[in-house]
């Protein structure tokens, strides 16, 4: 096995969790999620809400964040070794783009506390 460099590794964990969320959670990627899952109505306290609920393993598999973070994990991480060159190009992309969506989330989930407090202190 190669050895792997730590700036490597930081992007190869970035670009697996980016990867795992374009596939389980992006708008863009529903065409492929969707022949393995079914809507269905479910009740609660608050009203009726609408599930997707996989119907196949395979759908599973691509509905469960876990599962499919094991085979981004294999696919990115396992091409880096069998073909370096190439993979670190999606690599590379996919790890700016992990990069970014998590200062995106933190930056967001921050705005959205100070917009809170200033509310909080405008009603006192």
């Amino acid at each position: 096995m190669t050895q792997i460099s730590w700036i490597t590794y930081i992007m190869l964990i970035l670009a697996s969790y980016r990867l795992t969320h374009l596939i389980v959670f992006d708008k863009i990627t529903e065409f492929i999620r969707k022949p393995f899952v079914k809507k269905v109505k479910i009740e609660t306290k608050d009203g009726t809400k609408t599930k997707e609920v996989p119907t196949s393993l395979f759908g599973y598999l691509l509905k469960c964040y876990w599962c499919a973070g094991i085979w981004c994990a294999i696919f990115l991480g396992g091409g880096y070794l069998l073909f370096p060159k190439a993979f670190m190009v999606i690599i590379l992309i996919l790890s700016i783009a992990g990069g970014q969506s998590i200062l995106e989330t933190f930056v967001g989930v921050n705005l959205k506390k100070v917009d809170y407090y200033a509310d909080l202190n405008k009603k006192k």
